[in-house]
């Protein structure tokens, strides 16, 4: 009985955050004023979020080791780690928005076929990443490791896709910041 009581909390807020979040980045790229909150250059942040995406990989991919050595303690721990430096990842990229105008990427040729595969592609499942890596949170610390795991499956990939081409984002956009 408990636990439907808490999916009834937590369920709905999973799914406000899953809406709300992407559209208050879409608001915040296409705000027409910026506000320099830390008074940063414009590459300051993208390194940053570069090291966080980095390091929320090898977190993914420490967290799935320790579950499949059946390290549950370790994997939940490793896993809770990824999820806060993504969440630390969400705030800093909010503020990267409000504080500075978004820069062009220069490539020409076939790496910019390459560098808008990998943008669209990371972009759009930046979006759908969020409910799932909250359900699958939810689902692993509310003891409901059935579903957990039956969610982990798409999460993992797309989580750990998402945070590579992260760097790989930064990687290409470098020479232009």
């Amino acid at each position: 009985m408990e636990k439907v009581y808490a999916d009834k909390i937590a369920i709905p807020v999973i799914i406000a955050l899953s809406i709300i979040v992407p559209i208050v980045v879409v608001i915040l790229m296409y705000m027409p004023v910026r506000f320099n909150l830390f008074n940063t250059d414009s590459g300051t942040l993208p390194f940053f979020h570069a090291l966080l995406n980095g390091s929320t990989a090898i977190l993914l991919t420490i967290g799935y080791f320790f579950m499949s050595v059946k390290a549950y303690k370790w994997h939940r721990n490793t896993m809770i780690l990824a999820f806060l430096l993504s969440c630390v990842f969400l705030v800093s990229y909010v503020i990267s928005k409000i504080s500075n105008a978004p820069v062009a990427y220069g490539g020409e040729g076939v790496l910019r076929y390459i560098y808008f595969f990998i943008l669209i592609t990371h972009i759009v499942l930046s979006a759908i990443i969020i409910p799932l890596v909250l359900f699958t949170m939810y689902r692993g610390l509310s003891g409901q490791y059935k579903k957990h795991a039956k969610i982990a499956r798409w999460t993992f990939p797309i989580w750990l896709y998402i945070s590579i081409t992260g760097v790989l984002v930064y990687v290409f956009m470098w020479p232009y910041y």
